[in-house]
């Protein structure tokens, strides 16, 4: 057997290279051949395609896009040749968002830039934050989202801040100022619109482990102030405010925040992602419920948890996956892992939620320790992960006749009413806009 396939998936070829990995398949057209399940097809302006050996004959090569989208192609393998299999994803709107289109976070370039106006979004997290309903014809006008954004960057924010009353607190008074000060340590920093192609309607910011990042001709300086164990992005428009999770530090990867000011068919109003070209596409598998799919990318929870420096956020996706996946009720050995992710890292309630869900589902655990481990996660404030709120409400539930239980049960369940259920990281929507 010497034929191959060479696959890969192409980005758009201006803007940087966005390298990242997403997982496909290769099945025979017909009954013969070789069939090849969740293979990693890597990304980019001009990726090294990685072959795959199969018996001569033709194919359906398919790839998985973060989105949930499957792309597919026809190839014909021969022997002694390599056959190249290209998916095409070069008609990002623009060149500084291809990594955000392969996310599945903005539309493509004849939808975005479409004259007939912006077409209904397919969720109500699609739906602007500035944009009024659409008229009767079911479309927007650009014009209706000529309103800008405001971003200000909380590096340093307060502890009690994180806590679920105090989240609640923040929405219930549609009268208080700006929601950043009321969160911060140190003061907050307003950052000036992105210089970039869709800074207008579809402004995108940067992030690393000290705060903003500045593109290629952008005015804002790197950093800028104190730095705490958590960073949020307060987004304000029209009215209309979302409090963005930062997930920070990701080890040397920046993380990207997309502000969406227009009806989206496919994105939410805000959505963040992680560049990191490993993990970055496992992310939004993980929150698009696709588990199975993530976990060919999320494997090395341990070495993520003990890398020098240790990325605690990326162990934490990990563990996500493999307590989703791996439902063995005995002792395994990533099980010290989770006791370790709850017990070093205190300032991040995923762990706490990712221990006490698994003693929950071991038969013969301590149901005490579950119960005082899902305490001590809601104690500890709002998850990172948009996961962490639904498997908490679900170990709560567990205990409906003890006290502490039901009242944190509460408040778990309505801060979930204003979270943005298909983004991988928490992001609440605080206040509605007047549009």
């Amino acid at each position: 057997m010497t034929a191959t396939l060479a696959v890969r998936l192409l980005l758009s070829p201006t803007g940087e290279f966005n390298e990242a990995v997403i997982v496909g398949d290769i099945r025979p057209s017909g009954l013969d051949g070789t069939s090849l399940r969740n293979i990693l097809v890597p990304c980019g302006r001009s990726p090294e395609p990685t072959s795959y050996p199969v018996d001569p004959g033709r194919y359906l090569v398919s790839v998985t896009l973060p989105s949930g989208m499957v792309l597919t192609k026809d190839a014909e393998a021969v022997d002694g040749r390599s056959a190249p299999v290209d998916f095409d994803m070069t008609d990002s709107p623009y060149g500084t968002h291809a990594w955000q289109y392969l996310m599945g976070n903005i539309e493509p370039e004849r939808v975005y830039h479409g004259a007939t106006g912006v077409p209904l979004p397919e969720s109500v997290a699609s739906r602007s934050m500035v944009a009024p309903a659409a008229g009767d014809d079911g479309f927007l006008p650009e014009s209706a989202a000529d309103v800008p954004a405001r971003a200000t960057w909380v590096g340093d924010s307060l502890p009690a801040r994180w806590s679920y009353a105090s989240m609640l607190a923040l929405e219930q008074d549609p009268a208080r100022p700006s929601v950043a000060p009321l969160i911060a340590r140190s003061a907050p920093r307003p950052l000036p619109v992105p210089a970039d192609h869709g800074a207008d309607v579809t402004p995108l910011y940067r992030f690393g482990p000290d705060g903003p990042v500045p593109a290629a001709g952008d005015p804002v300086p790197a950093g800028g102030g104190p730095v705490g164990e958590r960073q949020f992005l307060v987004v304000e428009a029209a009215g209309a405010v979302r409090l963005v999770t930062l997930p920070l530090p990701w080890g040397s990867s920046e993380v990207e925040v997309l502000v969406n000011l227009r009806q989206s068919p496919t994105g939410s109003a805000v959505a963040v992602t992680v560049r990191d070209p490993r993990l970055g596409a496992g992310i939004a598998y993980m929150a698009q419920g696709a588990l199975d799919t993530a976990a060919h990318l999320l494997t090395d929870v341990g070495t993520a948890l003990h890398s020098a420096p240790a990325n605690p956020l990326a162990a934490t996706a990990g563990s996500y996956v493999l307590l989703g996946t791996d439902h063995r009720t005995d002792e395994t050995h990533w099980d010290p892992w989770l006791r370790l992710l709850a017990d070093r890292y205190p300032w991040l309630s995923d762990g706490a939620i990712l221990r006490a869900v698994r003693l929950l589902r071991r038969p013969g655990a301590d149901l005490r320790e579950a119960r005082n481990g899902l305490l001590d996660a809601f104690d500890r404030g709002i998850p990172f992960y948009t996961l962490g709120l639904t498997w908490l409400a679900d170990g709560l539930a567990a205990f409906p006749d003890d006290p502490e239980c039901a009242t944190r049960l509460d408040q778990v369940r309505r801060l979930s009413w204003l979270a943005d259920m298909r983004e991988p990281f928490l992001i609440l929507d605080l206040r509605q806009g007047s549009a």
